[in-house]
């Protein structure tokens, strides 16, 4: 069995180009509107990932702990501010980026250590080879969990927020008045994960598995690879998830337990 790495040429990935012209054209010619997102969206692909794939080259070579931890620290920032423009009631620009960055640096950061010094047993533990990729991946899958959480938190609050206010009249706490919100939204958040976890292998091949394999790894040692990354994607998300919908309900309620949006929102209506 042949297991070394078959290498893409220029002319292979312009191929795979014609079908997204294909895709622009056909979308062009039935007035869908998208035509424009799609060209921007493939340029803004294809040069992202080119010079992500250069940097990535001069880090490995390095292999130095300041690299890593400055491209961390670059994944993060952009990260944070994603979950900032994702929103549809848009947050409080520094508070919103200090508490995403936070949720993700405690999630994330913290589990991806766990599993470079614990389970993979990299040598040093801040290999990039290993410890970039698994970031990443964790970070994505962390931002989409963290974004449609706080959405769904912040949205269902506004619209309900006569009732909220009726429930404190009443004389309940104000975590209990918001409780079945912070949970549905919880519960969104985390949703799309877990049913990525239960489809893995059945429905779907997740991308580092197929990736490997592609590569020429044991089909076996990518399945173990694979569980590790959906386990701890899987933590990653719920956790940041919980953390910083917990500090938001908090934040959306002074001392006083009185709902204030004034305190979350720029300028709230």
């Amino acid at each position: 069995m042949n297991n070394s790495l078959i290498y893409l040429t220029s002319v292979d990935l312009i191929i795979t180009a014609l079908l997204i012209l294909l895709l622009i054209s056909l979308s062009s010619y039935l007035k869908l509107g998208v035509a424009l997102q799609l060209t921007i969206a493939a340029i803004r692909t294809t040069v992202q990932l080119l010079l992500v794939g250069l940097i990535l080259e001069a880090v490995f070579r390095q292999a130095q702990l300041h690299w890593t931890v400055l491209i961390a620290a670059v994944m993060l920032t952009v990260a944070a501010f994603e979950v900032l423009a994702r929103q549809k009631l848009k947050l409080k620009r520094v508070w919103g980026f200090s508490i995403s960055a936070l949720a993700m640096l405690i999630s994330s950061f913290l589990i991806t250590v766990l599993a470079l010094v614990v389970v993979i047993d990299a040598d040093p533990w801040y290999t990039p080879r290993y410890a970039i990729p698994l970031l990443g991946m964790l970070l994505g899958n962390t931002m989409t969990g963290i974004a449609l959480g706080i959405d769904r938190l912040v949205q269902t609050a506004w619209q309900q927020r006569a009732i909220i206010e009726q429930r404190l009249m009443l004389g309940e706490k104000d975590v209990d008045a918001i409780r079945d919100i912070t949970r549905d939204a919880m519960r969104a958040g985390m949703i799309p994960i877990i049913n990525a976890m239960a489809a893995a292998g059945i429905v779907s091949l997740p991308g580092m598995m197929t990736g490997q394999i592609l590569a020429g790894s044991p089909p076996v040692e990518a399945v173990k690879y694979q569980i590790l990354i959906m386990f701890t994607v899987t933590a990653g998300t719920g956790f940041g998830v919980i953390a910083i919908l917990q500090i938001i309900t908090r934040r959306m309620f002074d001392e006083r337990e009185r709902l204030r949006f004034d305190r979350l929102l720029v300028k709230p209506s």
